[in-house]
Protein backbone atom coordinates (compact mmCIF):
# COMPACT_ATOMS: atom_id res chain seq x y z
CA UNK A 1 0.00 0.00 0.00
CA UNK A 2 1.31 3.87 -1.06
CA UNK A 3 -0.07 5.93 1.21
CA UNK A 4 0.11 9.73 -0.27
CA UNK A 5 -0.20 12.68 1.85
CA UNK A 6 -1.67 15.26 -0.14
CA UNK A 7 -0.57 18.65 0.85
CA UNK A 8 -1.53 20.37 -2.07
CA UNK A 9 -1.70 24.35 -1.45
CA UNK A 10 -1.62 24.26 2.42
CA UNK A 11 1.94 25.61 2.43
CA UNK A 12 0.29 28.93 1.32
CA UNK A 13 3.60 29.85 -0.84
CA UNK A 14 5.79 29.66 2.35
CA UNK A 15 8.81 27.06 1.81
CA UNK A 16 9.15 27.11 5.25
CA UNK A 17 5.66 25.38 6.08
CA UNK A 18 6.28 23.28 3.00
CA UNK A 19 9.26 22.11 4.75
CA UNK A 20 7.00 21.21 7.86
CA UNK A 21 4.11 19.77 5.90
CA UNK A 22 6.50 17.59 4.75
CA UNK A 23 8.02 16.53 8.31
CA UNK A 24 4.54 16.20 9.43
CA UNK A 25 3.37 13.94 6.45
CA UNK A 26 7.31 11.82 7.44
CA UNK A 27 6.82 11.80 11.28
CA UNK A 28 3.03 10.41 10.32
CA UNK A 29 4.15 7.69 7.78
CA UNK A 30 3.23 8.58 4.63
CA UNK A 31 5.30 7.12 2.05
CA UNK A 32 4.71 9.91 -0.55
CA UNK A 33 4.17 13.53 -0.57
CA UNK A 34 1.89 15.30 -3.14
CA UNK A 35 1.75 18.85 -4.32
CA UNK A 36 -0.54 21.22 -6.39
CA UNK A 37 1.66 22.72 -9.16
CA UNK A 38 -1.09 26.15 -9.68
CA UNK A 39 -0.97 29.02 -12.56
CA UNK A 40 -4.18 30.84 -11.88
CA UNK A 41 -4.91 30.84 -15.46
CA UNK A 42 -4.26 27.28 -16.19
CA UNK A 43 -7.41 26.56 -14.05
CA UNK A 44 -10.07 29.31 -13.80
CA UNK A 45 -11.23 32.29 -15.97
CA UNK A 46 -10.61 35.48 -14.00
CA UNK A 47 -14.62 36.01 -13.56
CA UNK A 48 -15.67 32.58 -12.44
CA UNK A 49 -16.86 34.42 -9.22
CA UNK A 50 -15.71 34.10 -5.66
CA UNK A 51 -15.22 31.88 -2.70
CA UNK A 52 -15.78 33.00 0.88
CA UNK A 53 -12.73 32.81 3.30
CA UNK A 54 -12.13 33.43 7.24
CA UNK A 55 -10.47 36.92 5.70
CA UNK A 56 -13.94 37.51 4.09
CA UNK A 57 -14.92 37.35 0.29
CA UNK A 58 -12.23 36.64 -2.63
CA UNK A 59 -12.26 36.00 -6.27
CA UNK A 60 -11.87 32.39 -6.70
CA UNK A 61 -9.13 33.29 -9.33
CA UNK A 62 -7.38 35.52 -7.16
CA UNK A 63 -7.06 33.07 -4.41
CA UNK A 64 -5.40 30.74 -7.40
CA UNK A 65 -3.20 33.28 -8.24
CA UNK A 66 -1.62 33.77 -4.65
CA UNK A 67 -0.62 30.06 -4.38
CA UNK A 68 1.48 30.90 -7.27
CA UNK A 69 5.16 30.23 -6.41
CA UNK A 70 8.61 30.61 -7.99
CA UNK A 71 10.25 28.13 -10.46
CA UNK A 72 12.62 26.55 -7.65
CA UNK A 73 9.67 25.61 -5.40
CA UNK A 74 9.25 22.29 -6.03
CA UNK A 75 12.22 21.88 -7.07
CA UNK A 76 13.42 22.11 -3.31
CA UNK A 77 10.26 20.29 -1.89
CA UNK A 78 11.24 17.29 -4.38
CA UNK A 79 15.15 17.10 -2.41
CA UNK A 80 14.00 17.90 0.48
CA UNK A 81 11.20 14.87 0.43
CA UNK A 82 13.45 12.67 -1.31
CA UNK A 83 16.00 13.48 1.63
CA UNK A 84 13.11 12.14 3.95
CA UNK A 85 13.39 8.96 2.19
CA UNK A 86 9.75 9.93 0.75
CA UNK A 87 8.59 9.81 -2.68
CA UNK A 88 7.54 13.16 -4.26
CA UNK A 89 4.04 13.43 -6.89
CA UNK A 90 2.48 16.76 -8.25
CA UNK A 91 -0.43 17.73 -10.14
CA UNK A 92 -0.40 19.79 -13.06
CA UNK A 93 -3.34 21.62 -14.36
CA UNK A 94 -2.44 22.85 -17.77
CA UNK A 95 0.40 22.49 -20.16
CA UNK A 96 2.82 24.71 -18.92
CA UNK A 97 3.01 23.11 -15.28
CA UNK A 98 3.39 19.88 -16.70
CA UNK A 99 6.08 20.90 -18.57
CA UNK A 100 7.91 22.68 -15.68
CA UNK A 101 7.02 19.34 -13.69
CA UNK A 102 8.88 16.77 -15.69
CA UNK A 103 11.96 18.89 -15.94
CA UNK A 104 12.53 17.86 -11.53
CA UNK A 105 11.97 14.44 -12.65
CA UNK A 106 8.79 13.62 -9.89
CA UNK A 107 8.48 10.41 -8.86
CA UNK A 108 4.90 10.01 -10.19
CA UNK A 109 2.40 12.37 -11.85
CA UNK A 110 -0.71 12.97 -10.73
CA UNK A 111 -3.98 13.96 -12.84
CA UNK A 112 -6.71 15.37 -10.89
CA UNK A 113 -10.17 14.71 -10.73
CA UNK A 114 -11.19 17.78 -12.57
CA UNK A 115 -8.81 17.20 -15.28
CA UNK A 116 -9.63 13.30 -16.11
CA UNK A 117 -11.40 15.13 -19.49
CA UNK A 118 -8.41 17.37 -19.93
CA UNK A 119 -8.07 16.58 -23.58
CA UNK A 120 -4.76 18.48 -24.17
CA UNK A 121 -3.22 17.55 -21.34
CA UNK A 122 -3.77 14.16 -21.22
CA UNK A 123 -2.45 13.82 -24.32
CA UNK A 124 0.56 15.64 -23.58
CA UNK A 125 0.97 13.60 -19.92
CA UNK A 126 0.42 10.23 -22.40
CA UNK A 127 3.95 10.82 -23.55
CA UNK A 128 5.47 9.95 -20.29
CA UNK A 129 3.63 6.75 -19.62
CA UNK A 130 5.88 4.07 -19.09
CA UNK A 131 8.32 6.52 -18.08
CA UNK A 132 6.99 8.93 -15.55
CA UNK A 133 4.32 6.29 -13.20
CA UNK A 134 1.04 8.17 -13.63
CA UNK A 135 -1.81 8.74 -10.66
CA UNK A 136 -5.30 9.13 -12.18
CA UNK A 137 -8.52 10.33 -9.85
CA UNK A 138 -11.76 9.54 -10.88
CA UNK A 139 -14.30 11.69 -8.93
CA UNK A 140 -16.57 13.66 -10.40
CA UNK A 141 -16.23 11.40 -13.37
CA UNK A 142 -18.53 8.63 -15.21
CA UNK A 143 -17.44 5.37 -16.58
CA UNK A 144 -17.03 6.41 -19.98
CA UNK A 145 -14.80 9.51 -18.86
CA UNK A 146 -12.27 7.65 -17.34
CA UNK A 147 -12.21 4.81 -20.15
CA UNK A 148 -11.94 7.72 -22.50
CA UNK A 149 -9.08 8.98 -20.30
CA UNK A 150 -7.61 5.84 -19.79
CA UNK A 151 -7.02 5.40 -23.40
CA UNK A 152 -5.54 8.51 -24.17
CA UNK A 153 -2.78 8.24 -21.69
CA UNK A 154 -2.02 4.41 -22.33
CA UNK A 155 -2.52 5.40 -25.90
CA UNK A 156 -0.76 2.96 -28.40
CA UNK A 157 2.35 2.23 -25.85
CA UNK A 158 1.18 -0.12 -23.07
CA UNK A 159 4.22 -0.53 -20.83
CA UNK A 160 4.98 -4.66 -20.40
CA UNK A 161 6.68 -3.40 -17.13
CA UNK A 162 4.53 -4.20 -14.01
CA UNK A 163 6.07 -1.59 -12.24
CA UNK A 164 8.50 1.81 -12.86
CA UNK A 165 11.37 2.27 -10.22
CA UNK A 166 11.53 5.42 -8.61
CA UNK A 167 13.27 7.17 -5.83
CA UNK A 168 15.44 4.43 -3.58
CA UNK A 169 14.00 1.18 -3.98
CA UNK A 170 10.31 1.68 -4.87
CA UNK A 171 8.70 1.11 -7.74
CA UNK A 172 4.82 2.33 -8.95
CA UNK A 173 2.61 1.00 -11.57
CA UNK A 174 2.85 2.75 -14.89
CA UNK A 175 -0.64 4.27 -14.60
CA UNK A 176 -2.86 3.84 -10.99
CA UNK A 177 -6.39 5.03 -10.57
CA UNK A 178 -8.22 6.38 -7.66
CA UNK A 179 -11.70 5.94 -7.08
CA UNK A 180 -12.60 9.20 -5.41
CA UNK A 181 -15.85 11.98 -4.55
CA UNK A 182 -15.34 15.32 -5.47
CA UNK A 183 -16.67 16.94 -2.94
CA UNK A 184 -15.50 18.27 0.37
CA UNK A 185 -15.85 17.17 2.59
CA UNK A 186 -17.18 13.89 0.66
CA UNK A 187 -19.74 11.89 3.17
CA UNK A 188 -18.51 8.44 4.17
CA UNK A 189 -22.05 6.91 3.23
CA UNK A 190 -21.42 7.60 -0.25
CA UNK A 191 -18.16 7.25 -0.38
CA UNK A 192 -19.45 3.70 -3.11
CA UNK A 193 -15.73 2.11 -1.71
CA UNK A 194 -16.56 -1.42 -3.79
CA UNK A 195 -15.74 0.77 -6.84
CA UNK A 196 -11.93 0.23 -6.11
CA UNK A 197 -12.37 -3.27 -6.79
CA UNK A 198 -14.83 -2.56 -9.96
CA UNK A 199 -12.24 -0.28 -11.38
CA UNK A 200 -9.67 -2.91 -10.74
CA UNK A 201 -11.57 -5.45 -12.66
CA UNK A 202 -12.89 -3.21 -15.58
CA UNK A 203 -9.94 -1.78 -16.53
CA UNK A 204 -7.36 -4.34 -15.41
CA UNK A 205 -5.05 -1.43 -13.70
CA UNK A 206 -4.38 -1.02 -10.25
CA UNK A 207 -6.93 0.79 -7.95
CA UNK A 208 -6.99 2.77 -4.45
CA UNK A 209 -8.91 5.82 -3.14
CA UNK A 210 -8.44 9.43 -2.84
CA UNK A 211 -10.56 10.03 0.66
CA UNK A 212 -12.27 13.62 1.08
CA UNK A 213 -14.03 12.18 3.87
CA UNK A 214 -13.62 14.09 7.18
CA UNK A 215 -12.65 10.70 9.25
CA UNK A 216 -9.38 9.69 8.97
CA UNK A 217 -10.25 5.65 9.42
CA UNK A 218 -13.15 4.33 7.51
CA UNK A 219 -12.55 4.51 4.61
CA UNK A 220 -9.23 4.00 3.96
CA UNK A 221 -9.37 0.62 5.57
CA UNK A 222 -12.54 -0.51 3.70
CA UNK A 223 -10.46 0.57 0.09
CA UNK A 224 -7.40 -1.52 1.90
CA UNK A 225 -10.13 -4.70 2.45
CA UNK A 226 -11.62 -4.19 -1.11
CA UNK A 227 -7.84 -4.35 -2.64
CA UNK A 228 -6.54 -0.99 -2.91
CA UNK A 229 -3.11 -0.54 -3.39
CA UNK A 230 -2.63 3.37 -2.92
CA UNK A 231 -4.58 5.57 -1.00
CA UNK A 232 -4.32 9.49 -1.00
CA UNK A 233 -5.81 11.68 2.25
CA UNK A 234 -5.27 15.75 2.57
CA UNK A 235 -3.05 16.45 5.13
CA UNK A 236 -2.86 20.02 7.32
CA UNK A 237 -0.82 21.49 10.02
CA UNK A 238 -3.82 22.76 11.20
CA UNK A 239 -7.74 22.79 9.98
CA UNK A 240 -8.09 26.32 11.50
CA UNK A 241 -5.91 27.91 8.99
CA UNK A 242 -6.76 29.40 5.91
CA UNK A 243 -5.78 26.46 3.09
CA UNK A 244 -8.45 26.03 0.38
CA UNK A 245 -8.29 22.49 1.76
CA UNK A 246 -7.51 23.04 5.10
CA UNK A 247 -10.99 22.07 6.50
CA UNK A 248 -11.55 18.93 5.02
CA UNK A 249 -7.39 17.95 5.83
CA UNK A 250 -5.83 15.29 8.49
CA UNK A 251 -4.20 17.42 11.56
CA UNK A 252 -0.64 14.72 11.53
CA UNK A 253 -2.16 13.09 14.04
CA UNK A 254 -4.84 12.11 12.43
CA UNK A 255 -2.89 11.00 10.02
CA UNK A 256 -0.70 8.49 11.73
CA UNK A 257 -4.01 7.24 13.14
CA UNK A 258 -4.54 6.68 9.38
CA UNK A 259 -1.73 4.75 8.95
CA UNK A 260 -1.91 2.40 11.68
CA UNK A 261 -5.17 1.63 11.13
CA UNK A 262 -4.41 0.77 6.83
CA UNK A 263 -1.11 -1.17 8.13
CA UNK A 264 -3.34 -2.99 10.74
CA UNK A 265 -5.57 -3.83 8.07
CA UNK A 266 -3.19 -5.20 5.61
CA UNK A 267 -1.90 -7.52 8.69
CA UNK A 268 -5.33 -8.93 8.69
CA UNK A 269 -5.48 -9.50 4.92
CA UNK A 270 -1.86 -11.44 5.18
CA UNK A 271 -3.56 -13.88 7.48
CA UNK A 272 -5.69 -15.19 5.10
CA UNK A 273 -5.01 -17.45 1.49
CA UNK A 274 -4.35 -15.08 -1.31
CA UNK A 275 -7.15 -17.32 -2.78
CA UNK A 276 -9.56 -15.85 -0.25
CA UNK A 277 -8.12 -12.21 -0.72
CA UNK A 278 -8.60 -13.21 -4.58
CA UNK A 279 -12.55 -13.73 -4.10
CA UNK A 280 -13.26 -10.37 -2.05
CA UNK A 281 -16.19 -9.65 -4.07
CA UNK A 282 -18.46 -13.14 -2.32
CA UNK A 283 -17.59 -11.91 0.78
CA UNK A 284 -14.05 -13.76 1.91
CA UNK A 285 -13.36 -13.83 5.90
CA UNK A 286 -10.88 -11.15 5.35
CA UNK A 287 -13.38 -8.48 4.40
CA UNK A 288 -15.97 -9.98 6.62
CA UNK A 289 -13.50 -9.73 9.48
CA UNK A 290 -13.25 -5.68 8.37
CA UNK A 291 -16.78 -5.34 8.41
CA UNK A 292 -17.19 -6.64 11.47
CA UNK A 293 -14.02 -4.80 13.35
CA UNK A 294 -15.19 -1.17 11.55
CA UNK A 295 -19.10 -2.05 12.47
CA UNK A 296 -17.88 -2.02 15.90
CA UNK A 297 -16.88 1.33 15.85
CA UNK A 298 -19.03 2.98 12.87
CA UNK A 299 -22.07 0.49 13.17
CA UNK A 300 -22.68 -1.82 10.60
CA UNK A 301 -25.25 0.08 8.49
CA UNK A 302 -22.94 2.76 8.27
CA UNK A 303 -20.21 0.54 7.11
CA UNK A 304 -22.28 -1.21 4.55
CA UNK A 305 -23.37 2.21 2.98
CA UNK A 306 -19.56 3.06 2.88
CA UNK A 307 -19.08 0.11 1.01
CA UNK A 308 -22.01 0.51 -1.48
CA UNK A 309 -22.78 -1.29 -4.84
CA UNK A 310 -19.64 -0.98 -6.69
CA UNK A 311 -21.33 0.11 -9.07
CA UNK A 312 -19.53 3.60 -10.47
CA UNK A 313 -21.87 6.68 -10.42
CA UNK A 314 -21.46 9.74 -9.55
CA UNK A 315 -22.24 10.12 -6.15
CA UNK A 316 -25.40 12.26 -4.94
CA UNK A 317 -23.02 15.33 -3.43
CA UNK A 318 -21.07 15.72 -6.63
CA UNK A 319 -23.62 15.68 -9.15
CA UNK A 320 -24.32 19.40 -8.95
CA UNK A 321 -20.45 19.52 -9.74
CA UNK A 322 -20.40 17.33 -12.85
CA UNK A 323 -19.86 19.34 -16.23
CA UNK A 324 -19.01 22.38 -13.46
CA UNK A 325 -16.02 21.67 -11.41
CA UNK A 326 -14.39 19.62 -14.71
CA UNK A 327 -13.43 21.08 -17.35
CA UNK A 328 -15.28 23.00 -20.56
CA UNK A 329 -14.02 25.60 -23.25
CA UNK A 330 -14.43 28.92 -22.54
CA UNK A 331 -13.57 32.47 -24.16
CA UNK A 332 -10.87 34.26 -22.73
CA UNK A 333 -12.15 37.86 -23.95
CA UNK A 334 -14.94 39.71 -25.38
CA UNK A 335 -15.48 39.01 -28.99
CA UNK A 336 -18.02 40.31 -31.61
CA UNK A 337 -20.07 38.77 -34.14
CA UNK A 338 -18.12 37.72 -37.33
CA UNK A 339 -14.76 37.39 -35.79
CA UNK A 340 -12.64 34.17 -36.46
CA UNK A 341 -11.76 32.28 -32.90
CA UNK A 342 -7.82 32.02 -32.72
CA UNK A 343 -6.47 29.46 -30.22
CA UNK A 344 -5.43 32.66 -27.96
CA UNK A 345 -9.71 33.49 -27.89
CA UNK A 346 -10.43 29.89 -26.01
CA UNK A 347 -8.87 27.71 -23.07
CA UNK A 348 -10.14 24.54 -21.47
CA UNK A 349 -10.84 25.38 -17.65
CA UNK A 350 -13.06 24.58 -14.79
CA UNK A 351 -16.18 26.47 -15.06
CA UNK A 352 -16.73 26.46 -10.73
CA UNK A 353 -18.96 29.48 -9.41
CA UNK A 354 -21.09 31.47 -11.94
CA UNK A 355 -20.28 30.26 -15.31
CA UNK A 356 -21.72 28.42 -17.85
CA UNK A 357 -20.43 25.90 -18.86
CA UNK A 358 -18.85 25.26 -22.42
CA UNK A 359 -18.88 22.73 -24.76
CA UNK A 360 -16.42 18.92 -24.09
CA UNK A 361 -12.89 20.14 -24.54
CA UNK A 362 -12.52 17.16 -27.09
CA UNK A 363 -13.71 19.58 -29.68
CA UNK A 364 -11.32 22.54 -29.25
CA UNK A 365 -9.51 21.97 -32.50
CA UNK A 366 -13.35 22.42 -34.00
CA UNK A 367 -13.87 25.41 -32.41
CA UNK A 368 -10.80 26.84 -33.12
CA UNK A 369 -10.79 28.84 -36.41
CA UNK A 370 -14.57 28.85 -36.68
CA UNK A 371 -16.34 32.50 -36.97
CA UNK A 372 -19.10 33.73 -34.60
CA UNK A 373 -22.76 34.14 -34.81
CA UNK A 374 -23.10 36.81 -32.07
CA UNK A 375 -21.51 38.28 -29.21
CA UNK A 376 -19.93 36.56 -26.75
CA UNK A 377 -18.49 37.73 -23.25
CA UNK A 378 -14.96 36.83 -21.31
CA UNK A 379 -15.46 33.78 -19.40
CA UNK A 380 -18.76 32.60 -21.37
CA UNK A 381 -18.48 28.93 -22.22
CA UNK A 382 -18.37 27.90 -25.93
CA UNK A 383 -21.73 27.04 -27.25
CA UNK A 384 -22.74 25.42 -30.78
CA UNK A 385 -25.30 28.05 -31.33
CA UNK A 386 -22.81 30.89 -30.76
CA UNK A 387 -20.69 29.62 -33.96
CA UNK A 388 -20.53 29.48 -37.62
Amino acid sequence: MTIIAEIGTSHNGSLEKAYELIDAACDSGADMIKFQWVYADEILHPNTGFVTLPGGKIRLYDRFKSLEVPLDFFAKCLEYTHKKNMLFACSPFGLRSLQELVQIKPDAIKIASPEVNHIPLLKKTASYYGKIPIILSSGVSKLGDIEKAIDILEGQNESAQNTISVHGDAKIAPLTLLHCVTFYPAPETEYNVRCVDTLHRVFGIPAGISDHSLDPILIPVLSTAMGGTMIEKHITLSRKTDGLDDPVALEPEQFAMMVHAVHQTEAVIGRFTKDDIASRRTGNSALEETIRQMSNEYGRDKVMAALGTGSKRLAKSELANYGRTNRSLHFMNDMKKGQSVTEQDIAVLRTEKVLTPGIAPDYLDTVTGSVLKQDVKAGDGVQWEQLL
